[in-house]
């Protein structure tokens, strides 16, 4: 029989779920029991579900959202299919997470506790009230678990609060609809009866506490009755609590909640953001009077760099907004004026991509039938719908950004500043207009950056598909074909992997040294398809060594023949349009699409007998990242910024040493490129984005003659038309009304308004506040693969346009790769969502993202053995904290990092030890205690102040170098290993005989104030990396100075090596030599298996010296080591019989009582079987070896394991035997 607790009262809405999912199960309901579920059954909370097994066992399955989700599977009301069971869950998660907090919030008033959150309940009501607009039920055409969840979330305000007027459920009448609708059906009036909606407080069930032992229960069972009233009371300040901790309201409040017994992410990382950002703590203005108040202490200021509107989080944006955190965190907690400046980039091509798939799968639309205004509407409101997506997960990361100062490219503030800033480059001629080869995409028709190419690898043949073609394109092969040579019956043969650009070609190069071709200087080819001809040139870029030596020249359509073209005077001839069909060829090929040309004009080589061979050629093909088009080198008359004198100012000023890049090896980079940096193509054929303030100038006179689209004395720019007509003819000498102008229709490459972001969000060229205090700025941080597209290009602006550099120092981080060192890519299924990190996600749920991405089949299928092979049980919750701590962990100074989620969720256990830690001292200290100044200590008090005072001193190094990983490793040490394992273990006899008399009292004392001051400072060194969890810990320490100090953690004094300056050299070297002891008795202890015996221990010591030492630390190596008695002897003096030897170091010797102890003969019965099967073993790894064809049929790596197997099999075998004499002599 299926049995069901849950609770008696009536509003206990967990249960409450239950039964209703049990009304709509299977025939057999469960027997419903509103008492505890028995002690044996160890049920954590109810409701809790029984289940009858074959046989005589039960199982059990307990909590509201796993218990429901079963009934309602059983009665198939979880959803039909995997798609619909899908939705359910997010439906559950979405009552659990959104609506129950701010359901219960709204009540809160009645029992004056909060105020009441009404506008916030409307806000989740309206998303929900969305989703109900086009059906009856939120999943499927019938009543499922998504109903039953979140119509048990939104039952308090609609049945007791009167939260909703009669006005607010005007605003949400699907909802008011779909809960009539539910609450009136039979199952649902069977729970809840008949549902009336007015308002009065009722005492609301509380959430059920943590498991309680079968002691308590007993005492709780004789005292139920008597005790009823009360315990339900104060379960319903607790039940209050819990829900304030999770309705995020609650400030400070959830200190008043005891700490759960174990660290929960979800828990802890629930309320404190939005409380932070409410008290102002991240604003600089935090605490001071002005910005411009003096600091001594300094100002530090970094702006982040903004991420694409369009994005959502990935794994670069979590390192990059760790490492920045961490930072401004601690430049925070040292006192200086801090900001970290927030801002979003409006992603010119990515956004006009997206809202252009949006319009023709919603309206079947495309730009051009909107035209340029009302599609530049549909990206605003696009934007403003979906824009701040990327805001809310920088949040979740808790970033602690200055968020009244976000900006966005767009903003008005932002775009008069690229105005300005493009209007003086123009008018001093560092912008000017060119045509030029760009990197083109016949998609996106417009002209793309060097960032925006991705360079696909292939190895030979490879068929790839384009947009615009039905049939895959042919690409890594090298076709052959000859051109005659004019007046004679010789031939050049020539190589492309781009045949049909040869329809541009306009020479034929060869090197000048080459003795093959010396005799056709001066002499022409003939172009088979029009009576072209085309010079035999010499020039030194040629490749004597690579194929025939020759190459044909198309100056108009690759990057190298365009500068050959410029060399010889060649004719450029651009044979493809925009969209990438062809123009200015003969027919047939006239017209034609690029990819459909290539194999007419290899056809008509063939025909023609000039074709020669093809074959497989290893090649890049440049592939447009937005439109996965393949980039077309093109000629476009373009806007270019001269960048000859600004690269020079950029390279000399890290020369000069004003500006820092940190770390060093990315100088090679910096100065490569600016040393030999080209002309910067900054326009973009597109509509979203900053349009270029330049006019094209007709003058309405004849005397004057009219410009071409590449004069650039054709062109003025202007803050409005006005101001260029009067430019325009104050240039030509003419009146104003002479002259009409054209607005260029193209936007500025979106890295122009990026490279002028760090003082175009302090309003410049304006003069304030805000620009005058944080401009310069202090820091960059960003990846070093934007090395030259963004932070080389903000230092050029910055020095042109402020003369000033914009930042004194630059810190790159390394590229984020996989475990196994693979570049991120969703093909090979691991990319990570860092919110499934912090989360969690099961195997299916990783599936389920791949199939709602752009991959093929084939890809899709390859990608989630990727994702099994890595994540074979998915991807455990860490929380943000230990995400955040393992990045930076893993930031060492070089290019790459490879992440292994395994070591993610190490430190996730790393936080629950310091939950653990702080629960047993939060114990130890007691509710009476008072943290004083520093007092006499022990010599285990002096150690961990030692240690303590030795991570502070690396900690702050650490940071000044941005030396991470030397900066985790000393907190987690001193956590770990010192705190938690040495000292919490070595003081709990002081505590344990804390009240036997004065001296015991005293000593407590001192422990207690030692354990305090280690607690605090520790969460001090680890709040800049892990924010959330030393928050919690922090806010349950009491205060030294409980009326002055900060409020928060995160704007307490850092620690300083001034303030902590206790470390002893001589201290730590005694209890390291302690330690040894202590570990060589442990190691001893397992090798007897003495698991639980307590055995006395010989310590036999060199010199008097350490005697006096050992018993020093005698409680100590007591405590540590779960000795006994722990007896220093002197060299001289004997060791009794029956111990067991092993040397800790050249100063002592470890003697491990054991007589008496152990069953002598049974643990030499048990070492003679250990010892026959190691033997066996190593026998048949023997005889394996020994064959004749081992070391040639058996892969290397399976002859090393076996090896390895070998040698420590030999190893244990030694071991067996050493302790099987020492047990014989015990005998």
């Amino acid at each position: 029989m299926t049995t069901l607790y849950v609770s008696p009262h009536p509003d206990d809405f967990r249960s409450l779920l239950a039964l209703l999912a049990a009304e709509y199960g299977p025939s057999s309901r469960p027997q419903i029991i509103t008492e505890d579920p028995p002690a044996s059954l160890n049920a954590r909370s109810r409701p809790a579900l029984v289940l009858a097994a074959a046989g005589d066992g039960e199982s059990l399955v307990s909590g509201a959202t796993a218990v429901s989700w079963y009934l309602a599977f059983q009665g198939k009301r979880a959803g039909l299919d995997a798609k619909q069971q899908s939705q359910v869950w997010q439906w559950l998660s979405f009552a659990d997470n959104e609506l129950t907090p701010v359901s219960c919030a709204v009540v809160f008033p009645l029992m004056g506790l909060q105020q009441s959150s009404r506008a916030e309940l409307m806000r989740v009501l309206k998303v929900l009230d969305q989703a109900l607009a086009p059906r009856t039920y939120l999943v499927g055409e019938s009543i499922t678990l998504a109903d039953m969840a979140v119509a048990a979330a939104v039952l308090l305000p609609f049945k007791y609060v009167c939260a909703l007027e009669p006005s607010d459920r005007k605003a949400v009448t699907n909802v008011t609809r779909w809960f009539t609708t539910c609450i009136n059906q039979p199952q649902f009036l069977k729970v809840l009866g008949e549902i009336v909606l007015l308002f009065h407080a009722i005492v609301m069930f509380p959430l059920s506490g943590p498991p309680k032992t079968e002691a308590q229960l007993k005492k709780e069972a004789k005292k139920r009755e008597k005790l009823e009233k009360f315990q339900q009371k104060k379960e319903m300040e607790k039940f209050i609590c819990e829900v304030l901790k999770i309705a995020n309201i609650h400030g400070k409040s959830s200190v008043l909640i005891p700490l759960p017994d174990s660290y929960s992410p979800q828990y802890v990382e629930a309320a404190w953001y939005p409380w932070w950002e409410k008290q102002g703590f991240f604003k600089p203005e935090y605490g001071r009077k002005s910005i411009s108040e003096e600091n001594a202490k300094g100002i530090f200021m970094m702006c982040i760099p903004p991420p694409n509107v369009t994005g959502s989080l990935h794994l670069g944006h979590a390192l990059t907004n760790a490492i920045q955190d961490c930072l401004t965190r601690w430049h925070r907690m040292r006192g200086e004026t801090t900001l970290w400046n927030p801002g979003c980039d409006h992603a010119g091509i990515a956004t006009q991509v997206v809202v252009e798939k949006k319009l023709m799968r919603e309206k079947g639309m495309s730009r051009h039938d909107l035209g340029r205004e009302n599609f530049i509407r549909e990206v605003w409101k696009w934007k403003n719908e979906k824009g701040d997506r990327i805001y809310h997960q920088l949040k979740k990361l808790g970033s602690s950004l200055d968020w009244d100062r976000a900006c966005f490219t767009m903003d008005s503030k932002l775009s008069y500043a690229v105005q300005e800033a493009f209007i003086r480059m123009h008018d001093e001629g560092v912008i000017y207009r060119s045509k030029r080869l760009v990197n083109w995409s016949c998609t996106l028709n417009s002209a793309i950056s060097d960032i925006e190419v991705d360079k696909k690898e292939l190895a030979g043949r490879t068929l790839l598909p384009v947009p615009g073609y039905k049939e895959k394109i042919e690409f890594g092969v090298l076709v052959s074909f000859a051109y005659k040579v004019d007046g004679s019956d010789e031939e050049v043969i020539v190589a492309t992997t781009r045949i049909e650009t040869m329809l541009g070609d306009t020479a034929v190069a060869v090197h000048p040294a080459d003795a093959r071709y010396q005799h056709l200087k001066g002499k022409m080819v003939l172009h088979p398809f029009c009576d072209r001809k085309m010079p035999i040139v010499f020039d030194d870029f040629v490749d004597m060594s690579f194929g025939t030596g020759a190459v044909k020249i198309t100056p108009a359509h690759d990057h190298n023949d365009y500068e050959v073209g410029e060399r010889h005077n060649l004719a450029f001839i651009n044979i493809l349009d925009e969209n990438g069909l062809l123009i200015n060829v003969p027919p047939p090929f006239l017209g034609m699409k690029r990819f459909e040309a290539r194999k007419a004009v290899l056809q008509a080589l063939k025909d023609r007998g000039q074709f020669k061979e093809i074959k497989d050629n290893p090649m890049v093909v440049p592939v447009c990242s937005r439109s996965k088009d393949i980039v077309e080198p093109l000629l476009k008359p373009q806007w270019y910024v001269d960048c000859r004198d600004m690269g020079k100012e950029a390279a000399d000023a890290v020369r000069e040493g004003r500006l820092k890049i940190i770390p060093d090896h990315h100088l090679k980079t910096w100065f490569n490129w600016l040393d030999n940096i080209k002309d910067w193509c900054i326009s973009r054929q597109l509509w979203w984005g900053h349009r270029i303030p330049a006019y094209f100038i007709t003058v309405n006179d004849p005397s004057v003659k009219p410009g071409e689209d590449m004069d650039g004395h054709y062109w003025v720019s202007g803050r409005s038309e006005e101001e260029a007509r009067e430019k325009a003819a104050k240039r030509f000498n003419v009146s104003a009304d002479k002259i009409t102008l054209r607005q260029d229709e193209d936007v500025l490459d979106t890295w122009f308004s990026s490279g002028i972001f760090p003082f175009s969000i302090f309003g410049w060229p304006n003069e304030n506040e805000d620009l005058q205090v944080f401009y310069p700025g202090t820091l960059l941080e960003t990846g070093h693969d934007i090395l030259f597209f963004w932070v080389a290009r903000m230092v050029m602006m910055g020095l042109k346009l402020t003369g000033k550099l914009p930042f004194k120092e630059v810190y790159l981080h390394a590229v984020v790769r996989d475990a196994h060192g693979r570049k991120m890519s969703k093909s090979l299924g691991n990319v990570i969502d860092p919110l499934d990190v912090i989360t969690g996600i099961s195997l299916e749920g990783l599936h389920a993202q791949l199939m709602d991405s752009n991959l093929d089949p084939v890809e899709v299928e390859r990608a989630q053995q990727g994702q099994k092979s890595d994540y074979p049980n998915g991807i455990p919750e860490c929380g943000t904290d230990a995400l955040r701590f393992a990045l930076c962990a893993y930031t060492s100074q070089g290019r790459d990092i490879n992440l292994d989620v395994n070591r993610i969720l190490g430190y996730r256990h790393f936080c629950n030890k310091l939950w653990n830690a702080v629960k047993f001292a939060m114990k130890t200290l007691g509710d009476n205690f008072v943290p004083s100044e520093k007092v006499q200590e022990s010599v285990s008090d002096r150690w961990i102040l030692s240690r303590l005072s030795a991570a502070v001193t690396l900690c702050d190094a650490g940071f000044k170098a941005y030396d991470f990983p030397t900066i985790t490793t000393a907190i987690y040490n001193f956590w770990l290993y010192e705190l938690c394992d040495i000292y919490l273990e070595s003081v709990k006899p002081v505590f344990s005989k804390a009240e036997e008399d004065s001296t015991s009292q005293r000593q407590a004392l001192v422990c207690r104030q030692t354990l305090y001051t280690c607690l605090e400072v520790g969460l001090r060194l680890l709040s800049p990396l892990m924010p959330f969890v030393t928050e919690e810990l922090y806010q349950r320490l009491p205060r030294r100075k409980p009326q002055s100090d900060p409020p928060s953690i995160c704007i307490t004094s850092y620690p300083t090596t001034e303030e902590f300056c206790w470390n002893s050299e001589e201290v730590d070297r005694d209890m390291e030599f302690i330690m040894t002891i202590v570990k060589t008795i442990r190691s001893l202890r397992a090798d007897y298996n003495l698991t639980k015996t307590r055995a006395d221990c010989y310590l036999q010591c060199i010199d008097s010296a350490t005697v006096s030492l050992v018993q020093k630390y005698s409680l100590q190596i007591q405590t540590l080591s779960y000795s006994q008695a722990v007896i220093p002897l002197t060299a001289n003096q004997p060791v009794p019989e029956g111990c067991a030897v092993a040397i800790a170091s050249d100063r002592c010797t470890v003697n491990l009582m054991l007589k008496g102890l152990i069953d002598v003969e049974k643990e030499v019965a048990k070492l003679m079987t250990k010892k026959g099967d190691l033997e066996k073993q190593m026998e048949k790894l023997r005889e394996k070896m020994g064959k004749n064809d081992y070391k040639e049929k058996v892969p290397v790596k399976v002859q090393e394991q076996d090896a390895e197997k070998l040698r420590q099999s030999q190893i244990e075998l030694e071991k067996v035997k050493e302790a099987m004499d020492n047990f014989r002599k015990m005998i």
